[in-house]
């Protein structure tokens, strides 16, 4: 088991999603970075589905009750085992009563803890992503616990990965949404020449962007929606949903990102700049 003594600005459990409901209004949920929650699960010889703690922008403080291994990866944070410093994407042996702490946010957004095995909360329709509205919490508070298997002997085949980050990265490859040809051609190029940069309204159901382009008076039937895709409201402005986002929308659907710019995406924080590139 794991105990969490302080939880953090935003502490949850998500594995790779929930698949096959969003005909009943079930978002895919589950980690909003994959690219560095895949290279996490590969050090500790995972299988993919393997559930991890998805940390955003302020850390828990967590105590292992029993032994383990452990991986960290995406957002590069201040941490600590038993207050001496470790990093990202390198094995580590947890004993138990050893404790795991994060400190200062240095680049990034969301961080990822990995054990070996995976987290073992409940599932629910598949998944063992947090998501309110169909599980019991929606965030890890200070003393929740959350079980993960005993691991007494593992031998790493690879403990420690050299991984190229984007963390850094600004532009956003985006695909054609399919109201894209409705937009008008001032539209289209304040799209993909203007710098956008990240609002306060951000969070694991959409990202918004402060910068708007020119309004329209386009009306649609209500329509299907993905994780990645970016919709046009009247006024110019864009939204752009995430992992926990709605099923369905509104508003034309003017874009799509790739699976690597949801991750770029989800990495960043209010007032990082990103850039719209057609793919």
């Amino acid at each position: 088991m794991l105990k969490v003594l302080k939880a953090g600005f935003y502490t949850t459990v998500q594995d790779e999603g929930r698949f096959f409901y969003r005909n009943k209004g079930v978002p895919v949920s589950g980690v909003m970075d994959e690219m560095s929650v895949f290279k996490v699960n590969s050090l500790l010889e995972n299988e993919r589905t393997a559930a991890v703690l998805e940390i955003t922008m302020t850390g828990p403080t967590l105590v292992f009750e029993e032994e383990t291994y452990i991986v960290l990866g995406g957002a590069k944070m201040l941490a600590t085992l038993n207050n001496l410093p470790i990093q990202n994407y390198k094995v580590y042996q947890i004993e138990a009563g050893d404790i795991v702490s994060f400190g200062k946010l240095v680049k990034g957004f969301r961080c990822y803890l990995g054990v070996k095995g995976g987290f073992t909360a409940k599932k629910i329709l598949g998944s063992r992503s947090y998501y309110k509205p169909i599980t019991e919490s929606n965030r890890f508070k200070d003393g929740d616990v959350v079980a993960y298997e005993y691991q007494q002997l593992f031998q790493p085949k690879i403990s420690e990965l050299k991984v190229a980050s984007f963390l850094d990265d600004t532009i956003l490859h985006v695909c054609k949404g399919p109201e894209f040809d409705l937009l008008t051609d001032r539209q289209l190029e304040e799209l993909f020449s203007k710098t956008f940069t990240v609002a306060q309204e951000n969070n694991r159901m959409a990202y918004q962007v402060h910068e708007t382009i020119t309004p329209h008076n386009l009306s649609m039937l209500t329509s299907a929606t993905l994780p990645g895709t970016v919709q046009l409201t009247p006024a110019g402005k864009l939204i752009i949903l995430m992992k926990d986002g709605q099923t369905t929308g509104g508003y034309p659907r003017v874009l799509q990102l790739t699976d690597k710019a949801i991750c770029i995406l989800a990495q960043k924080r209010v007032g990082n700049p990103i850039n719209f590139k057609l793919v």
